[in-house]
């Protein structure tokens, strides 16, 4: 959607929750020599300013990457966050923080020479950043599209191997369709690719019935189904009706080795470090 700026939400509870799983598949992944091919379907604007600007506005960082480093200096991380805080956070520590990396920086600063970033974004004032902070990086083709149909075209890639991040705004009730039918055709072309799916926790019943709907067309896929992975990560209660986001989630398709174990141990900590209420709660289901 066009309206959509996510500057105002960088470094949140769901940038975190997002960023700390994208972080542990990338570890993972580039354990082995095969070149990787990261796809990010809605890249935005890959850096965003935080002390000025869209992230000025609601300082959504405050409550997301900023308490998360204060709750890290009195209570140790597990080795997954500690690789997402260190990915974010440079030597002056999160009050020192002037930006926040996007997805697209994240993953190009783990990826190697060999590995390629396709990065597909379709607002024009996130595209012109984007397309700068990329503009000398031979690995990267940055694409002002629709990341959905995108997707297609991108897979499978020649390596054979692909982490693909879908995350749309979900402002429209269309998105959550396509983000489904995109899935389910990125998984006929290319049913080994590992695939991360974020959704937003609202009180809406699109919003409700994602989750299970993503898990169910990873059964579905192929002859004995996909394995996957739900992360849920809840920081409030909310209340039938309401409009605000009380959490967020990832599925992943065919998740990395012992993405499963390190998520186990990463969630309840992010649960007590970025938790509002007594209705902040963590569950990971998973598929094998």
């Amino acid at each position: 959607m066009l309206s959509y700026r996510h500057g105002f939400h960088a470094g949140n509870h769901a940038d975190v929750l997002k960023h700390t799983t994208l972080v542990a598949c990338l570890r993972a992944m580039r354990a082995k020599e095969t070149p990787l091919l990261y796809v990010d379907t809605h890249a935005g604007a890959g850096s965003y300013a935080l002390r000025e600007g869209f992230a000025a506005q609601n300082d959504e960082w405050a409550g997301g990457v900023e308490r998360l480093a204060a709750f890290a200096g009195n209570e140790n991380p597990p080795p997954v966050v500690a690789d997402y805080l260190a990915a974010v956070i440079g030597p002056g520590g999160a009050q020192a923080m002037e930006r926040y990396p996007g997805s697209p920086a994240i993953a190009a600063a783990w990826l190697r020479p060999q590995d390629r970033l396709a990065l597909f974004e379709l607002h024009p004032s996130d595209y012109g950043p984007l397309s700068a902070m990329f503009s000398g990086d031979r690995r990267a083709r940055v694409v002002n599209a629709d990341g959905f149909s995108g997707l297609r075209g991108a897979l499978p890639p020649p390596s054979r191997r692909a982490l693909v991040l879908v995350d749309p705004s979900y402002e429209l009730a269309a998105d959550y369709e396509r983000a489904i039918e995109a899935l389910r055709e990125a998984l006929r072309r290319f049913a080994t690719g590992v695939y991360a799916v974020w959704y937003p926790l609202l009180e809406r019943p699109e919003a409700k019935a994602l989750p299970r709907r993503l898990m169910d067309l990873a059964a579905e896929a192929g002859p004995r189904g996909a394995a996957a992975l739900d992360a849920r990560l809840r920081v409030r209660g909310s209340r039938p009706g309401e409009r605000g986001m009380a959490g967020s989630g990832l599925v992943v398709f065919n998740p990395p080795w012992r993405l499963a174990d390190g998520l186990r141990e990463a969630l309840p900590y992010l649960a007590r470090a970025l938790g509002d209420d007594a209705d902040a709660s963590w569950d990971l289901e998973t598929r094998e």
